[in-house]
């Protein structure tokens, strides 16, 4: 494999005009993994030559924390024990955060919140059209980068009306009723395919990248889902 890679990655001529590629893209959005994965996945879409196109399935990283979020510490000490016994983690992920242009900022953070009104306005963006990839870039710009809290109503609005999402349209779309079993539904089928953790990116329908992987390991991913190399099988176990 590493040496179809490297092929790949130094000539790109293989993620060829004739082939198209659709990823699914299984996310949350206060999973920093999710967004090293995210940003991966920008870089490796560049070396498509023919069409290309993304969509996004919802996945709650911690369905079981409360309505109203917790503060940031007593998340972490419900998740790890202690915010010491993750701040060497952290500081990693800071560390990779750099090498993709992430700003990653624990300090900032005081609030971790239910996501599930964040997946209902991302399932509001699909219906509209509206490039979802690119909202998913601002609301985890603004947990991780500016320590924002996301589940706040005040929030997804300003971040949403950035992408032509009315306050009235955003405060229906969280207050939905339909839109919540929709997008309940939605990840119910994404953990009853077997899926666990996140990120997760589902190419072609065909072949699964499972886990925050290099932008290099996703281009080989690409040609095996395109071309139909290699076998149709998960390209790694998850990363965390």
């Amino acid at each position: 494999m590493s040496e179809t890679l490297s092929n790949i990655v130094r000539t790109n001529d293989r993620v060829a005009s004739t082939a198209a590629l659709h990823v699914e893209v299984i996310a949350d959005f206060v999973c920093p993994f999710c967004f090293l994965g995210k940003r991966r996945l920008d870089q490796a879409l560049k070396a498509v030559k023919g069409p290309a196109g993304t969509s996004w399935y919802p996945f709650q990283l911690n369905p079981e924390i409360p309505a109203e979020g917790l503060p940031f510490e007593e998340y972490l000490t419900k998740r790890f024990g202690s915010p010491d016994n993750v701040a060497p983690v952290l500081e990693h992920i800071a560390a990779d955060g750099r090498s993709e242009g992430i700003d990653f900022r624990f300090d900032r953070i005081r609030h971790v919140p239910n996501t599930l009104p964040v997946h209902q306005l991302m399932q509001l963006a699909e219906t509209k059209g509206i490039d979802q990839t690119a909202l998913a870039e601002d609301l985890m710009s603004a947990f991780f980068e500016d320590g924002r809290n996301i589940g706040s109503r005040d929030e997804l609005i300003d971040i949403a009306g950035a992408h032509g999402i009315t306050s009235d349209e955003v405060i229906k779309a969280i207050t939905s009723e339909r839109i919540r079993q929709l997008v309940l539904a939605r990840e119910g089928q994404v953990r009853a395919s077997g899926l666990s953790s996140a990120p997760g990116f589902l190419l072609n329908r065909r072949l699964l990248v499972v886990g925050a992987q290099s932008t290099e390991n996703i281009v080989n991913a690409f040609d095996r889902a395109m071309f139909g190399e290699g076998t149709d099988a998960l390209v790694s176990p998850a990363l965390h």
